[in-house]
């Protein structure tokens, strides 16, 4: 504690920065705790994309074993072939509680059967169906990407703003508040010896006009009122 001046402006700097601190500390709460709430709620959507996503890449993979047994594999791979192409997307962002997600913009991946640019004559409802079923599949994955990335940007937000409270609440906070009685302490404890002193003072002087009067008794001296 030597570097803080037992001073009584000193005490109220400190008592400002308490309240300060404490002030930070009950809106990090408050942010921390809005933020876990828009937290779980993007966690059950995910958690119901996943689901989802489970389901259908099962159903998909179902769906290309079946075409592989039964149709011609050249013209399952023609048609894998003229099926491939690019995903353009677009990303944006937003703020959720001032933390910044990303919104993921794109045309949806799913077709028609005139759009995928195969033959509809050389190829079976099978070939449809798997094109269909992982074309489903695309659109859920670029929707559970944007959503992913929102809960971990969310998730380190709410990490570090609980770093940041814990710092303040079990640092700073009870290190001014040792600081601020230190202070009162010492301000006290002066106090105290400056009251001592005068009171001694106090004694001396009375204890010398009590020996000035006696004296003055002795040599017959009249006090005046």
């Amino acid at each position: 504690m030597e570097q803080v001046k037992p001073t009584r402006m000193e005490l109220m700097k400190k008592k400002a920065q308490i309240k300060l601190a404490e002030q930070g500390r009950d809106l990090l709460r408050e942010k921390m705790d809005a933020l876990i709430q828009e937290f779980f709620k993007i966690l059950s959507s995910v958690s119901d994309s996943r689901d989802e996503l489970d389901q259908i890449s099962r159903a998909a993979d179902l769906a290309l074993m079946i075409a592989a047994a039964t149709d011609d594999p050249v013209t399952l791979r023609s048609a894998s072939f003229a099926t491939r192409r690019s995903i353009t997307v677009g990303i944006s962002g937003k703020n959720i509680m001032g933390v910044p997600v990303p919104v993921i913009e794109k045309k949806r991946v799913s077709k028609s059967m005139l759009e995928r640019g195969y033959g509809i004559i050389a190829t079976s409802a099978r070939i449809d169906e798997t094109a269909e079923r992982y074309e489903v599949e695309l659109d859920l994955l670029i929707k559970l990407a944007e959503t992913e990335t929102a809960m971990r940007r969310l998730g380190a937000e709410i990490q570090m703003n609980r770093r940041r409270v814990n710092a303040l609440e079990q640092i700073l906070i009870p290190e001014l508040r040792s600081q601020a009685k230190y202070i009162k302490n010492a301000i006290e404890e002066r106090e105290r010896e400056d009251l001592f002193r005068l009171k001694k003072v106090k004694s001396l002087l009375e204890k010398k006009k009590k020996k000035v009067r006696e004296k003055k008794v002795k040599m017959g001296i009249q006090e005046s009122d």
